[in-house]
């Protein structure tokens, strides 16, 4: 089987395609003609295979699909507009009223927001358990009525890392259960999530998998039937990706295992630096052997990933003060492109809430999180280094 590096490049593409040209084309349109109405019985009945109209399939996003697949080891895997419209179409096509789901709750805040307060609506009950623990996980489980669990693995933004084959072993207890975990900080690069026994693997393809803040999309990766039934309910939905976006994705994935690469060595350098720093009270990253998932990380990841989290210590103020002061890395609230993103989760995602309240969800006001892009490490942790310098100053 090749390397990821070379499947990154080539999985997923033919050999030869429209027009001799080297890379996919973007196939621009929203509709596909047939030669005769016999073609139409071939199709249907399911003798030829070919789009038929843009919210069902295009051949600029099946190749995106097919590599992405490829990258996983995966069967199967369908795209979408957003991360987040992968994952609600994927919850909603696996449950139905009356059906219970358990998620740990650490996955991300909207995933966590759509299972507490809409799924609910539909008659679909949830029981969210602490991250770590596979006996509450185990005990949440309702026989018969459980069938799926979530989780994320590393998280954001303390970067837990999810033990994978213990969730698994719980699935395996209960009959008719899906487990289905954000793999979105690991990316295929660092981590397989379905090696490990998973369902099914979500993507936000926003972030490494594009990796140059371009593009919006999300995948689900898995088996073929699960995949196949889940890309039938976007087709309802309609949370279709265009052609462009699927082309970006395309060429955004080609350096992903180099990208990664550059961003796992910086973030671990970024780390130590910032841990050794007495102006900073707490780092947590997996590549640290301070990080209680250390561990785990070991034995799962090839890497630890690109984001490292840290409290500066002080309040909100200094926080802000040392974030402002940073000459190379931008305030934004993405992560997993080129260029190296910063933000304070209290203000990014958490604004809405008290400090007091805040703090009851483990998030603090001097709490900062950096997303490592490819710029040179030195110039990383010297413009990390002043920024700090100007915030205790």
């Amino acid at each position: 089987m090749a390397r990821i590096e070379t499947v990154a490049v080539h999985g997923g593409e033919p050999r030869k395609s429209a027009h001799d040209a080297v890379t996919t084309p973007i196939v621009c349109t929203a509709t596909y003609a047939f030669e005769d109405t016999a073609e139409i019985f071939d199709y249907f009945e399911g003798r030829k295979e070919r789009e038929e109209y843009g919210r069902y399939g295009n051949p600029t996003v099946r190749a995106a699909e097919r590599k992405i697949a490829a990258l996983e080891g995966a069967e199967d895997c369908a795209l979408f507009a957003s991360g987040m419209a992968a994952v609600t179409t994927a919850v909603l096509e696996l449950v139905k009223s009356g059906d219970h789901v358990v998620m740990t709750s650490d996955c991300y805040r909207r995933t966590r927001q759509f299972v507490r307060q809409f799924l609910g609506k539909f008659g679909v009950e949830k029981t969210l358990v602490e991250a770590g623990d596979t006996d509450m996980l185990a005990a949440a489980v309702r026989p018969g009525r459980t069938k799926l669990i979530i989780s994320e693995s590393p998280t954001n933004p303390y970067l837990r890392v999810a033990d994978l084959r213990a969730l698994a072993r719980v699935r395996d207890r209960f009959e008719g259960v899906n487990l289905l975990v954000d793999s979105t900080f690991a990316t295929p690069v660092n981590q397989r999530a379905l090696e490990f026994g998973v369902d099914l693997s979500l993507q936000s393809g926003t972030k490494y998998l594009g990796g140059h803040n371009d593009l919006l999309a999300g995948a689900i990766s898995g088996r073929a039937s699960l995949v196949s039934a889940i890309r039938d309910l976007r087709g309802v939905l309609g949370g279709t990706l265009d052609p462009h976006s699927a082309y970006l994705l395309l060429r955004g994935m080609k350096t992903l295992p180099l990208r990664v690469e550059r961003q796992n060595r910086s973030a671990l350098e970024i780390a130590r630096f910032l841990e050794n720093d007495r102006r900073v009270r707490r780092v947590w990253y997996p590549g640290l052997s301070s990080h209680p998932d250390h561990a785990i990380a070991r034995e799962q990841m090839k890497g630890f990933g690109g984001v490292v989290t840290f409290q500066v210590d002080g309040d909100m103020a200094r926080a802000s003060r040392f974030v402002d002061a940073c000459k190379v890395a931008t305030i934004a609230p993405s992560l997993g492109a080129v260029e190296t993103l910063i933000e304070q989760p209290a203000l990014m995602s958490y604004f809405e809430l008290t400090t007091e309240q805040r703090e009851e969800i483990g998030i603090s006001d001097s709490l900062v999180r950096l997303s490592v892009g490819v710029e040179a490490c030195e110039d990383l942790v010297a413009d990390l280094s002043q920024a700090l310098d100007a915030a205790f100053g």
